[in-house]
C-alpha cells in the first residue's frame, strides 16, 4: 500500500449524525442516502462524497459525531437548510484502497504512522473520500489526522 504525509485542506457542505460507534457501518450508508437525495440544493458541489468522523478517544467513549458531505469548491453564500459548511484544514497521513478493505486500510495506515513516529491528532476529525470505480469496486482514501511535527 502506498502511505504518505500532507497537509491537505476539505471544504464540503453535508449533514450530521451522531451515534454510537458500533453502528456507524449502517448509519452512515443512511444519512448519505438522504444527502444524495438533496444534492441538488448544494450549489458548486463537486459530485464527490466525504464522511467525517469524530475519532474515539478510548475504550469508554463509546458514542460519536460524523458528517456526510459533497465536497464543494468555493465557499457558498446559502447552506441548505439543515446543512452545515465545513472547511478543515490538517496535516494527514492518508492511504488508498477498496471500499470492502476499509477495516484493514484504517489498521494498516495506523500501524505506519505510528511506525513513522507520527501522533494522532484526536480532536481533528478522521476523512473518507468515496471514489466510485467504472466497473469496480469503489475506493475509499483514508486521511488521519496527524499533529504536525515541529523540527
Amino acid at each position: 500500500m502506498d502511505y504518505q504525509s500532507l497537509k491537505n485542506t476539505f471544504r464540503l457542505v453535508g449533514l450530521k449524525g451522531k451515534g454510537a460507534y458500533e453502528n456507524f457501518h449502517k448509519e452512515v450508508p443512511l444519512l448519505a442516502k438522504q444527502l444524495w437525495s438533496r444534492a441538488n440544493e448544494i450549489k458548486s458541489h463537486l459530485g464527490i462524497e466525504i464522511a467525517l468522523f469524530e475519532p474515539k478517544t478510548d475504550i469508554h467513549h463509546l458514542e460519536g459525531n460524523y458528517y456526510v458531505g459533497l465536497l464543494v469548491n468555493n465557499a457558498l453564500n446559502t447552506i441548505p437548510h439543515g446543512m452545515e459548511l465545513i472547511e478543515l484544514s490538517q496535516q494527514y497521513v492518508t492511504t488508498r484502497g477498496k471500499i470492502s478493505h476499509l477495516n484493514s486500510l484504517h489498521f494498516e495506515l495506523l500501524k505506519w504512522s505510528n511506525e513513522q513516529g507520527y501522533t494522532r491528532n484526536l480532536k481533528s476529525y478522521i476523512v473518507e473520500i468515496y471514489h466510485p470505480m467504472e466497473g469496480r469496486e469503489e475506493e475509499v482514501r483514508i486521511f488521519l489526522p496527524i499533529e504536525e511535527k515541529h523540527r
